[in-house]
């Protein structure tokens, strides 16, 4: 494996694949052993309402409705960033703003449906608010319970 892959993983910016992690992990002696079963996330109530909710609003998004929703996205950034203090929120604000600046729906997508700590914490800082019409807001939160 070349020395920028490798540096590319631990910085972050490059993901291995499941055969370069297995080929890294075999020159120190191990082997990769991939498990796949579903797990349930633990979620708090509220977690799962705003997992929910931001679940809707992925299945709406697409370049139109990005375009027509960047507007309110960024004027409610800056609303987040007046008021939000500390991390990681901070932290997590400024991730939103370069998802939303590079027009990233990818990653936006996977911060809006993701079920890891990352994306539950990036939620927390949600710009999304006022973007989801109300009666499909309501009919999210009625079945979340």
């Amino acid at each position: 494996m070349r020395h920028p892959s490798i540096s590319g993983f631990l910085s972050g910016r490059v993901d291995l694949s499941d055969d370069q992690l297995d080929r890294l992990l075999s020159c120190m002696g191990f082997r990769l052993e991939v498990v796949r079963r579903p797990v349930v996330p633990q979620l708090t109530r509220s977690e799962r309402r705003s997992w929910q909710l931001h679940r809707r609003l992925s299945a709406l998004l697409n370049r139109q409705s990005f375009k027509d929703w960047k507007p309110t996205i960024e004027r409610n950034l800056d609303r987040l960033s007046k008021r939000v203090t500390g991390q990681p929120h901070e932290r997590n604000l400024d991730r939103w703003r370069q998802l939303v600046d590079r027009g990233d729906l990818p990653g936006l997508h996977r911060v809006l449906t993701g079920l890891d700590r990352d994306s539950i914490e990036m939620r927390d800082v949600s710009p999304m608010s006022g973007l989801l019409p109300d009666d499909q807001r309501r009919e999210v939160l009625k079945a979340a319970g």
